[in-house]
């Protein structure tokens, strides 16, 4: 049996789905990847001609994404991973960003993501088998200032991906939160969506957070070709991990931050069993 698989990933013109669909090809598989525009899509069919399949799709036209996704197994045959990286950063202040601004990072982040797995999800559990990789966040799990809406959004990823991956394990499907550090990708450059400053309280607090951000933006210590790699290992895995984080900020991040929650339960534990009341008998 040929290891060479099918993977359908969204969002594949830059970032982390641009390196892994180069991955992916290098190492003999087939992609699927979405892009937005007839100038994408053909960079992208570009990579390779037997291997590399560009569809047009916005991940928040969910109007579309059932038939697309029936048309792409119909087109190409069974689909074996599904990576959901289609996303974007919003930076802003909390109180100066807009109930827009949050509705658009969540139509992309978490109901374009939810709604391609549902579409995939029954050809999956009636062949008994796949693969779905959410590329989260450390922000799924750590938060800083000024990232309030995205953080939000890779929360409920994680939430999502994580349940998911317990409903799915019995027909043999696993779900996967990959969840990256800083990558030199373009998340903190032409990709995030800043809001505009407004409230003059916040400057000495954030205004230095914004430009180390923006300063930093190129030269993270991750490297996408690596992130791409380690996917590829994940997906190859017979036992792959529910949750997987990348790179060594993140690993440090994370550590610190389940670190100080735990040290936080264990303070106010008394007071958290102090609700329980009597069971009648």
């Amino acid at each position: 049996m040929s290891d060479h698989k099918t993977l359908f990933i969204t969002g594949v013109s830059s970032g982390f789905g641009n390196a892994l669909a180069q991955e992916a090809i290098a190492a003999g598989h087939r992609v699927i990847g979405t892009v937005r525009n007839d100038a994408a899509l053909q960079a992208f069919q570009a990579l390779s001609p037997e291997l590399a399949y560009g569809v047009i799709l916005d991940v928040t036209d969910f109007a579309r994404i059932d038939t697309v996704v029936a048309d792409v197994e119909a087109t190409h045959g069974p689909v074996d991973v599904l990576v959901n990286n289609a996303g974007y950063g919003h930076e802003g202040i909390f109180e100066e960003s807009s109930l827009e601004e949050m509705r658009r990072q969540f139509d992309v982040n978490v109901f374009g993501a939810v709604a391609v797995t549902k579409a995939f999800v029954p050809y999956f559990r009636q062949r008994r088998g796949g693969h779905i990789l959410n590329i989260t966040s450390m922000g799924g799990t750590i938060t800083m200032p000024g990232i309030a809406y995205y953080c939000g959004s890779k929360f409920a990823l994680e939430g999502i991906s994580d349940t998911l991956s317990k409903e799915l394990r019995p027909f043999n499907i696993f779900v996967t939160a990959v969840a990256p550090g800083s990558f030199r990708t373009d998340w903190a450059g032409r990709s995030m969506q800043r809001t505009p400053r407004s409230i003059a309280d916040y400057d000495a607090s954030f205004d230095p957070i914004r430009q180390a951000r923006e300063a930093k933006s190129g030269k993270q210590l991750g490297d996408p070709q690596k992130a791409a790699q380690a996917m590829l290992q994940i997906i190859a895995s017979p036992t792959p991990p529910a949750h997987l984080l990348l790179g060594s900020d993140a690993l440090g991040l994370v550590r610190d931050e389940l670190s100080r929650a735990a040290s936080e339960i264990d303070q106010w534990e008394a007071l958290t069993r102090s609700t329980d009341g009597q069971v009648s008998a």
